[in-house]
C-alpha cells in the first residue's frame, strides 16, 4: 500500500494531495501501533520483574530508556512516549481511537494527554469521553484550541488538581542551553507566568526607549546579558570556557569545525576571532593545554587512574573527549563521569572504561539486564557497546577532535605513531 502512494502520475496533483493525506493518517495509526506496542511491554517487563522478585518501585527502571533507543531518541523523549503510551491504552481509548483513525496526530493527542495529566483517572475518562468521542467534533481544531478545550474541560471536572498542577509547576522554573545555527546559543527560561511576562516587558521598554541604530531584537538580547551578567554586553564576563582546535586550524592553515564543551561545533574561523579577542584583551586569563590526538581518527590518548572516582584531570578529558552524553540519540550535557564496567565488577578508572554521560541514562543503565562494554579501536577511537535487556546493541563512538588527517602515513610513522601513544598514556 505505501509503495502504490507513492507511484502516482506526477501530472495528477488532486491524487499527489489525496497521497499526502492518506500518508498522514497512517503516521498517525503507526503512532497508535507504537502506543499499544509500548504499553504491553512495559506490562510484560513488569510482569516478569514482579515474578523475580524485584520490589515495585524498581520495576520497570530503564525502560523508558530502551524506548527510546528503540525510537531512536533521546531518554528524556523516552519517558514522554512511556507516559504517553500507558495514558492512551490504559486511560484514553476515545484518544487513542482517533489517533488510530487519524483524526488526531500524535502531537495531537499529545496534547490531549498532557492537559489531562493532573486529573485522577476517572476524571481523565471523562475528559476523553467528552472530547474525542465525537471524532467530527475535532476536525480543522488547531493546536491551541484543542489544547484550550482539554484545559477548560479539565478545570470544570476538577479546579483543585488545575491549580495544584499550576503551584507545582513553578517549582520547576529553570534556565536551559542549546546550541542554535551560525554558532548561536539558545538560552531558555521557564519561569511562573508573572515573572516570565515582567521579563519580556522589561526587554521591550528598554528597546522601545533606545534610539541606537541596533535592531529591536538586538537591544533585548543585549539588555539581557547586561542585567544577568552585570556586565555590559560587549565586555568579556569572566568564566572558563574550552575551546578545542587543532593546531592547523588555529594558525589558519586549515579549514574545518572546532568544538565548545557544552556547546558543539563551531567554524574554525569563529574559533580563531574567540581566541584571538581573548588574548589581545589585558583583562582575559587565556591558558593553553595540549591535547594529543591520533592522526588516523582524531581520538584524543588514553589516561588511567587508580580512583575509584575520576580525578579532576581525567574527567576533563573524558568531557573533552565524548563533548555530549554517550548514550546513542541524547544530546544532553554530561554529567556524571561513569564507569562502562563497573567499578564494584572489576571496572578500572580509565579512559578507556571510562564514559560521559547524563544522569537519567547513567541511572538507566544500572537496571537489571543493562550491560555497557567499552574499548578503543585500532585507529585510537573510544568505542561503547550498550545492550538493553531485551538483547538489543546499540554502538557509540567518540567524535573525533578538530582536524581531519588529509596526508597518507607510511607504516613507519603509523609504528612511531603507536610508540608515541604508549609514552604519553604511561
Amino acid at each position: 500500500m505505501f509503495d502504490e502512494l507513492l507511484d502516482i502520475d506526477p501530472a495528477d496533483q488532486s491524487a499527489m494531495v489525496q497521497g499526502i493525506a492518506e500518508l498522514e493518517r497512517l503516521k498517525a495509526a503507526v503512532a497508535a501501533g507504537q502506543a499499544r506496542l509500548t504499553a504491553a511491554l512495559d506490562a510484560a517487563r513488569r510482569s516478569a520483574e514482579e515474578a523475580a522478585g524485584v520490589p515495585f518501585r524498581k520495576r520497570g527502571r530503564g525502560l523508558a530508556s530502551e524506548v527510546a533507543l528503540a525510537r531512536r531518541d533521546s531518554p528524556s523523549r523516552g519517558g514522554q512516549h512511556l507516559g504517553f503510551a500507558k495514558a492512551l491504552v490504559y486511560e484514553m481509548p476515545h484518544t487513542l481511537a482517533a489517533l488510530e483513525r487519524g483524526v488526531l496526530s500524535e502531537w495531537r493527542a499529545t496534547i490531549v494527554v498532557r492537559e489531562s495529566a493532573c486529573l485522577d483517572v476517572e476524571d481523565r475518562r471523562r475528559l476523553d469521553s467528552e472530547l474525542c468521542s465525537d471524532s467530527d467534533a475535532l476536525l480543522g481544531v488547531g493546536d491551541a484550541a484543542l489544547g484550550a478545550k482539554a484545559k477548560a474541560i479539565a478545570y470544570r471536572l476538577d479546579p483543585h488538581a488545575v491549580v495544584d498542577r499550576a503551584a507545582k509547576a513553578e517549582a520547576e522554573r529553570t534556565v536551559t542551553t542549546r546550541p542554535a545555527p551560525d554558532a548561536m546559543t539558545y538560552v531558555t527560561a521557564l519561569l511562573p507566568v508573572a515573572q516570565g511576562v515582567s521579563v519580556y516587558a522589561a526587554l521591550k521598554r528598554e528597546a522601545d526607549l533606545c534610539a541606537d541604530a541596533r535592531s529591536r531584537g538586538q537591544v533585548m538580547a543585549d539588555t539581557l546579558v547586561e542585567r544577568v551578567t552585570g556586565r555590559p554586553a560587549d565586555e568579556p564576563v569572566p568564566m572558563t570556557v574550552n575551546l578545542v582546535v587543532s593546531d592547523q586550524m588555529l594558525l589558519g592553515a586549515e579549514q574545518g569545525a572546532a568544538v565548545i564543551a557544552g556547546y558543539g561545533s563551531v567554524p574554525s574561523a569563529v574559533a580563531q576571532k574567540m581566541i584571538m579577542d581573548t588574548v589581545t584583551d589585558e583583562r582575559s586569563r587565556a591558558t593553553l593545554r595540549r591535547l594529543y590526538a591520533n592522526p588516523d581518527s582524531g581520538a584524543l590518548v588514553a589516561m588511567d587512574s587508580r580512583s575509584r572516582l575520576f580525578p579532576k584531570g581525567l574527567a576533563d578529558f573524558i568531557e573533552l573527549r565524548d563533548q555530549r552524553c554517550r548514550t546513542p540519540y541524547c544530546d544532553a550535557p554530561i554529567r556524571h563521569h561513569d564507569h562502562a564496567v563497573p567499578h564494584s565488577r572489576g571496572g578500572a578508572t580509565s579512559a578507556e572504561n571510562g564514559q560521559g554521560l547524563c544522569e537519567a541514562c547513567n541511572y538507566a543503565k544500572e537496571a537489571p539486564g543493562w550491560r555497557v562494554t567499552a574499548g578503543v579501536g585500532e585507529n585510537g577511537t573510544h568505542t561503547t557497546e550498550l545492550m538493553t535487556p531485551t538483547g538489543a546493541h546499540y554502538h557509540s563512538a567518540a567524535p573525533p577532535m578538530p582536524g581531519t588527517p588529509k596526508i597518507p602515513r607510511s607504516s613507519a610513522e603509523v609504528y612511531l605513531n603507536g610508540q608515541l601513544l604508549q609514552v604519553i598514556a604511561a
